[in-house]
């Protein structure tokens, strides 16, 4: 059996096994009057860290979280569930009936990933760099959060399992979008498009569990901390991960850090302020064991450029979050080691991400 096998089953296995314990701390849940929906929209992009133009060099991110449940709360965005719940419902029929109940969120997102080599002048293919390569999807997932109170005496967590499908390649419109954009802000026209990946249709399984600690005060402040572990699996990335994040700050909003782009350390993607505005520093670390990288490996059924990948790779990152009633900004800075043999030096991109409750 094959790594990629051995990570697409431990996912499954993880998402199931938790179950008992979710169930016992159902009556931690937050009521779901009390859940709103949720919409992020994400850009990440290498000029907001490095200031350079290669490797990752572009993230977009739109996403949005519904709360699972319908009832008679009229402020709990009810129009947009009703909207999406004949989807809901087929999913519930086709699911095993022990899953299905466990998720009090459904995730919902489209996105799309650039990646170029360092020297995107070149028309030539560059036999010793990454490919070119874009990436567009649309995900649907299924997120559960127990043991949830105000108090977080016992601390909480955190699950989310994720299906991606899309397409990379030409149909990913990277080419498009990388050209148009450094058209309108005058800068560097890339040139080695035609040298890009070739089409092929992506499929990424992901689940994430995560751990918060209870909040402990600090004088005026407060922090807490949670490790974490994920995996992902399918021809786009196959890996498994593990991280720890740390916030500190004041009215620490009710989430698990802000949202990223994978492959990287994940927030929730959902928040609540505690006392109408709070705000918080963090720094996080995840490490992950890479069996799959399409970006690097190339192609999966065809001939392309491809370059010999790092097995283990690691980000770090640090920002800033504020939330103040129903919208939360968040900047963070990722340091990413390097991914190929033969690449320079170390990836630094940044990361915005606006999210608004309603």
């Amino acid at each position: 059996m094959r790594l990629g096998q051995i990570i697409f089953f431990l996912i499954l296995a993880a998402f199931v096994a938790g179950g008992s314990e979710s169930v016992r701390a159902e009556e931690n849940k937050t009521p779901s009057s009390k859940m709103k929906c949720v919409a992020s929209a994400q850009i990440e992009n290498d000029l907001f860290g490095s200031g350079e133009d290669n490797h990752f060099t572009h993230g977009t991110r739109f996403s949005m979280l519904v709360p699972a449940s319908l009832n008679e709360d009229k402020n709990d965005c009810r129009p947009l569930r009703q909207l999406v719940k004949p989807g809901f419902d087929l999913v519930e029929t086709l699911l095993p009936a022990f899953l299905f109940p466990r998720s009090n969120r459904l995730s919902f997102s489209v996105g799309q990933s650039i990646f170029t080599p360092d020297d995107i002048t070149n028309p030539s293919l560059i036999q010793d760099d990454r490919p070119y390569a874009g990436w567009l999807y649309a995900g649907f997932g299924f997120v559960t959060e127990t043991d949830r109170n105000r108090k977080r005496d016992k601390g909480q967590i955190f699950e989310n399992l994720e299906l991606d499908l899309g397409i990379v390649g030409p149909s990913s419109f990277a080419d498009e979008t990388q050209t148009e954009w450094h058209a309108l802000i005058n800068t560097r026209t890339p040139r080695g498009w035609d040298n890009q990946l070739k089409d092929e249709v992506g499929v990424l399984l992901t689940y994430e569990r995560k751990w918060l600690s209870p909040e402990y005060p600090f004088g005026i402040f407060s922090y807490d901390v949670a490790p974490s572990w994920g995996a992902a699996a399918g021809n786009v990335y196959t890996y498994a991960a593990t991280g720890v994040t740390f916030r500190f700050g004041q009215d620490l909003p009710n989430d698990y850090g802000p949202p990223r782009i994978r492959p990287a350390l994940q927030g929730g993607g959902f928040f609540e302020p505690n006392d109408g505005f709070g705000w918080y520093i963090f720094a996080g670390f995840e490490g992950r064991a890479v069996a799959r990288n399409i970006f690097l490996d190339g192609n999966t059924f065809r001939d392309s450029h491809s370059v010999d990948k790092r097995p283990v790779v690691g980000d770090l990152q640090v920002g800033l979050v504020l939330a103040w009633e129903r919208v939360q900004l968040s900047f963070t800075n990722v340091f990413r080691t390097k991914e190929f043999n033969g690449q320079k030096k170390y990836d630094e991109f940044g990361s915005i991400n606006l999210s608004f409750r309603f």
